[in-house]
């Protein structure tokens, strides 16, 4: 275990995170993990790491880092300016740091959520096979916590690169202010009324400031419910994409820290498209659009091929 950078100042909210927490959710336990999975793969093979490895994540404004050891770092998912000593460096690339370097990530000029990856991984204790921070479990990360200043990031090995590397520019996802995602009807598509699925599907939603790691609240066009029907339902484990429909009629998209829910689900994001979500921020508008399962499995299908081309290219 080797310490690579010390948190001089840590950013709007910066946590170290990796796939997730797989296998806890009937004790309680979410998900957690990075909410842009692909951009943590991919910055984990630019430095040569499993691609499982723990990444920093930052939301919006990423922290001032001093660098205590040489080392390959990597940066990918929003666009964010980074400075090494004052020089800019490109996103979705590796570089080299070295004792003594400082790394400043300024506020995102597109996007929302970064992925830091450092050669050999984040070092920090495993917490039901996970290093992924959860907050309210307090458990995973540093302490259970965001990062603070004063706080060290340590590297499990040296890591397998000896150069920097970069993504070719047509695997780079363009990310903007406005976002298309993919949904499938339901599961409980029938408390719905043709009127409220039609307002869903052909509307835009602005995402509100009261939006986090565990869901997104949006705001526009209210959805009706089938008369006689209510919001409410039964508490039911949900997934990551589940789209729940208050008594408001303002739909919230559930995400990586939520177990179970109580509001009825008009529809679910296609896993492909849950990076998408991550990326967009207060201020930003999100569209639905209708797909089936067989669509999403096609999608996914080539999601994985293009991830595996990116590998392949990265890691060769």
């Amino acid at each position: 275990m080797r310490e690579i950078l010390e948190v001089i100042e840590p950013g709007a909210f910066t946590t170290i995170q990796d796939l997730g927490r797989i296998g806890f959710r009937k004790l309680g336990i979410p998900l957690s993990g990075g909410l842009d999975s692909f951009s943590l793969k991919v910055a984990n093979w630019l430095v040569g790491n499993h691609e499982n490895c723990a990444c920093i994540e930052t939301t919006f404004l990423g922290p001032r880092l001093e660098v205590h050891s040489e080392s390959l770092i990597a940066l990918t998912g929003a666009d964010v300016p980074v400075l090494l000593n004052g020089r800019e460096q490109d996103v979705w690339s590796s570089f080299l740091v070295r004792p003594g370097d400082t790394l400043i990530f300024k506020p995102v000029t597109r996007g929302l959520r970064s992925y830091i990856a450092v050669a050999g991984g984040v070092d920090c204790p495993l917490a039901m096979d996970s290093r992924s921070t959860y907050l309210a479990g307090r458990i995973g990360g540093m302490n259970g916590k965001a990062l603070q200043a004063g706080d060290t990031i340590c590297a499990k090995h040296s890591g397998l690169l000896s150069h920097p590397r970069s993504v070719h520019q047509e695997f780079i996802p363009k990310i903007g202010s406005s976002v298309s995602v993919r949904g499938i009807l339901g599961p409980q598509e029938d408390h719905f009324d043709k009127k409220g699925v039609r307002t869903f599907f052909d509307s835009y939603f602005q995402v509100t400031v009261n939006s986090n790691r565990m869901g997104y609240r949006l705001e526009g066009p209210s959805i009706d419910f089938r008369d006689g029907m209510a919001s409410g339902i039964l508490s039911e484990p949900c997934l990551p994409g589940n789209v729940q429909i208050p008594p408001d009629g303002q739909p919230i998209i559930l995400l990586n820290e939520q177990t179970v829910g109580g509001y009825a689900k008009i529809a679910t994001i296609i896993n492909c498209d849950l990076d998408r979500i991550a990326q967009v921020k207060p201020g930003d508008k999100i569209k639905f659009e209708r797909t089936s399962l067989e669509t999403a499995h096609h999608l996914f299908r080539l999601r994985k091929r293009r991830l595996e081309e990116i590998k392949r290219t990265l890691l060769d």
